[in-house]
């Protein structure tokens, strides 16, 4: 199949381009900045950047999902380009537009495509031009859970939209039951924790609710959280040190922070086995994505309800956020030649070692054609 074949491509260019040291953390600094240096494997692999005019700092922020993948391509870049600094902030996709729009940074983050008033805000940044969405990032959101005495779970999306809306309270509910026969649940309270920061991740959480159990999810969705009762926490991050450290937990993240032993749940879905969240099963979802944005706008239209086997329906696509004309003339150079880099076969390449899963072939090349045409 098609997809699989641009996925066991964009696997094995990460494995070209990554190696065991470049592995990553979901800890760390809010701001990513660059040194010069590097092993001869991220020599080989920072070979073909082009640095262009590129110099000087380059703020940035929004997305925290793709925090782990920007930290990997800064790594690579910087290495090639040293006279460049970049401080990414993952703020979350809702402050990381609103800061682009009042002019704070070069560029933003985001996992939900740009609302008509945020692109009629930008053209007060973008001299003669507005923002523009350039899909770069794609993944599974996984749901991730801390049951004593469970390793695997199953859960489908009117379960998911009880359990989140606080109508399915405790581990032995029947609902959950019946979806894992064979599983100990304990007679254990549901500890649900969403975003307390606007968030793109949870924007695509709750449509897919919305779209695979409307008759249990009522709520309208966006970056903010709608539905009451549960927990917060700020970011993907802190989404997921709740769920490691806390029992009976459950929370939705993007994959890269499912790590340090966070078991996740397999989703049940129209297809005959119930899918798991994986670099792979995102790829075959977000292949089915339609360019829905006009002009030089790539926003893309997700399909949440899949029932091709082995398509995970939670994923999200994080776009980088920037002017199609008036950038700042002393950001233009690094923003164009960081987000070239980020678009390219090797920048694409490192997302699959790092749990995302690299952008469509078809929908990458007019990123890069898009990205080509920044003034």
């Amino acid at each position: 199949m098609k997809l699989q074949r641009v996925n066991r491509r964009a696997l094995a260019l990460g494995a070209l381009a990554v190696s065991g040291a470049l592995a990553l953390t979901a800890c760390g600094s809010d701001d990513t900045g660059g040194g010069s240096g590097g092993d001869s494997s991220s020599a080989a692999s920072n070979s073909n950047i082009k640095c262009d005019d590129a110099k000087g700092q380059l703020q940035a922020s929004g997305s925290s999902a793709q925090k782990n993948a920007i930290d990997a391509w800064v790594k690579q870049y910087v290495a090639a380009c040293k006279n460049v600094q970049i401080n990414y902030n993952p703020t979350g996709s809702g402050a990381g537009i609103t800061a682009f729009t009042q002019g704070q940074t070069a560029f933003a983050g985001s996992d939900s495509a740009l609302k008509p008033e945020e692109i009629e805000a930008s053209k007060k940044v973008c001299t003669d031009g507005q923002a523009i969405d350039l899909p770069m990032v794609g993944g599974p959101i996984a749901v991730g859970f801390n049951v004593t005495g469970v390793d695997s779970l199953v859960l489908d999306a009117p379960t998911l939209a009880k359990i989140f809306d606080s109508k399915i309270t405790n581990w032995n509910d029947e609902a959950i039951k019946k979806l894992n026969p064979d599983a100990k649940l304990p007679d254990l309270k549901i500890q649900a924790f969403h975003r307390a920061d606007e968030s793109g991740t949870t924007d695509n959480f709750t449509k897919y609710l919305k779209a695979a159990a409307p008759d249990d999810w009522k709520y309208e969705g966006g970056k903010s959280w709608e539905a009451k009762g549960g927990q917060s926490a700020q970011g993907s991050s802190g989404l997921a040190g709740q769920v490691k450290q806390t029992p009976g937990s459950i929370s939705y993240f993007e994959l890269s922070y499912a790590k340090d032993g966070i078991n996740t749940v397999d989703v049940k879905t129209e297809a005959a086995e119930p899918v798991k969240a994986t670099v792979e099963n995102a790829t075959a979802a977000i292949g089915a994505a339609k360019v829905v944005g006009t002009g030089k706008d790539l926003a893309l239209e997700l399909d949440y309800t899949p029932d091709a086997d082995g398509a995970y329906p939670l994923v999200l696509v994080t776009y980088e956020i920037a002017c199609d004309k008036g950038n700042k003339a002393d950001t233009l150079p690094a923003t164009k030649s960081f987000l070239n880099y980020m678009a390219s076969d090797d920048g694409q390449g490192l997302l699959a070692d790092a749990g995302y899963a690299p952008m469509p072939t078809e929908i990458i090349t007019k990123v890069r054609e898009t990205i080509s045409g920044l003034s």
